[in-house]
């Protein structure tokens, strides 16, 4: 699908389908324009409550057929209620309800090229700058573009929608509104892309997948390169952690290092640090067979990760950043970890395995004791870590560890804008002593207690030279159901992070 951004009049504007917008069933101007031609359809529409004062209600307008008409077709959707301290203003979230509501009734009609007239769209919880108000309408359009299709023989993506323009009624805003369109886009393509990747089936997206997949990436890039670690040379680092985990598998584990140098060549880069576990079974410590389908989504972390790669190499964003992924699988076998084993992780730190289903955390060790060599400004991980961070928080908020506060107000304040949003979870040196093992410096797991706290408190052990983040996405990486799939979380708060940091 493509966008672009024009200044233009309702009436004039050659289209097959002009979208149009009411504000507390007031038409807006460019609706009112359209309804003067029409006879008063539009304000019939509004009387008649046939369009509901509720953000994302739409209704298509019919009209009588004519060629001198600039549109074929018209698309009403409310923006629901004002805002009671400003009745021009409406929320965000209202904002992207009625964009992906308009989006989503395109998409499954027979138009191919659609014009939306926003007007003055006036946003009370972020900035009303046209740049903001692109942006958020180019990722919401990408968003409602994706469809899961790769392993279907039938059911294909019937859309015929291919082309939208974002309408401006300034030409001083159109400049603004592309620098925005830009970005939602590369964003919206980043969020498809962890989309896609989590969607996989386990016996596509393997470790060597994935590998691929990043060399893939780094061609379409001068400032991007990738390099890919085979077992062996993980062994020669002395990562006995991730080993203990990708050992159970006949599929080979990888650690991928993908370095952007967008900035200058002096400034220290942010590492982002993705869970790949591209199927999790729980090892030897196996999980329960229903929904285990689902642990295709514990690659979720690495998919995140691959999104931000690939919406900075869209935007040619000037940054430097390092993205690293632990990928493996975790199965049971002759050859897998067992229930009290004890491993040596890359730090020297020993470890003793209570629960192999605690894989986690032992890939990442070792991904964030190899991060330290690149000197970063900050390291942020992403994984889906623990049940219990969704038990927590359900599948509304990421839940955030930090030992650098200044670190975790960017990422949270990132979150926000982005909608996105993370909530932030103690980690407090009491938690640390239900790591104790009588046989090594450490257990993998804490207990049933505060689990997704004691998780985190085992990565800080690994993170002392640096400001580290820890994102549990384990709640909102992908939904379950009817809807069932990826999400793309929190890659719209990660990238805004890495270019604002």
């Amino acid at each position: 699908m493509d966008l672009i951004v024009k200044r233009a009049n309702a009436n004039s504007l050659k289209t097959q389908c002009a979208v149009v917008f009411a504000l507390d069933n007031t038409l807006q101007s460019s609706a009112q324009l359209i309804d003067k031609e029409a006879n008063g359809t539009l304000s019939h529409i509004l009387e008649s409550k046939a369009l509901k004062n509720k953000a994302g209600s739409h209704c298509w307008v019919h009209l009588a057929p004519n060629k001198k008409r600039a549109y074929e077709h018209v698309l009403l959707v409310s923006l629901g209620q004002a805002e009671k301290k400003s009745k021009s203003s409406i929320s965000s979230k209202d904002y992207i309800s009625s964009i992906q509501s308009g989006l989503k009734a395109l998409k499954g009609s027979h138009i191919k090229n659609a014009a939306v007239y926003l007007d003055q769209v006036n946003l009370s919880d972020t900035d009303n700058s046209p740049s903001t108000i692109a942006q958020l309408f180019a990722t919401e359009a990408k968003r409602v573009d994706y469809k899961y299709a790769t392993t279907k023989a039938s059911d294909k993506d019937s859309s015929k929608l291919e082309k939208l323009t974002l309408v401006v009624d300034d030409a001083k805003q159109v400049n603004d509104a592309k620098k925005g369109l830009k970005l939602g886009q590369a964003l919206g393509n980043g969020i498809n892309t962890t989309r896609e990747l989590g969607n996989l089936p386990g016996n596509i997206c393997t470790p060597e997948y994935l590998a691929n997949q990043a060399k893939k990436l780094a061609t379409s890039s001068t400032k991007l390169t990738t390099k890919v670690l085979t077992e062996k040379q993980i062994e020669k680092l002395g990562m006995g952690a991730f080993l203990s985990v990708a050992k159970g598998s006949a599929q080979d584990g990888k650690l991928i290092i993908m370095e952007y140098r967008g900035g200058a060549k002096t400034a220290k880069p942010n590492v982002i640090v993705g869970k790949g576990i591209t199927f999790d079974t729980g090892g030897i410590s196996l999980k329960p067979g229903p929904a285990m389908d689902e642990m295709k989504f514990d690659m979720c972390g690495a998919a995140s990760v691959m999104g931000v790669m690939t919406a900075l190499v869209e935007l040619q964003a000037s940054v430097n950043v390092v993205a690293i992924i632990a990928a493996a699988e975790n199965m049971p076998s002759g050859r897998a970890s067992k229930p009290g084993d004890v491993v040596t992780s890359m730090s020297g730190q020993t470890i003793e395995i209570l629960n192999t289903d605690a894989e986690g955390r032992l890939v990442l060790c070792d991904a964030l004791t190899y991060a330290e060599r690149y000197k970063p400004k900050s390291v942020v991980d992403i994984a889906t870590l623990t049940g219990a961070c969704v038990v927590a928080l359900g599948n509304h908020a990421t839940g955030l560890f930090s030992n650098d506060q200044a670190l975790a107000d960017k990422l949270l304040a990132s979150g926000e804008k982005m909608h996105d949003r993370a909530w932030q979870m103690p980690l407090w040196d009491e938690y640390q002593k239900q790591l104790d093992s009588n046989f090594a410096d450490m257990a993998n797991i804490g207990g049933p207690q505060a689990g997704s706290v004691t998780a985190a408190c085992f990565l800080s052990r690994f993170t002392k030279k640096y400001p580290w983040a820890h994102l549990d996405i384990a709640g909102t990486a992908w939904v379950q159901g009817g809807a069932k799939g990826a999400t793309g979380r929190p890659v719209a708060l990660l990238l805004d992070y890495l270019l604002n940091a």
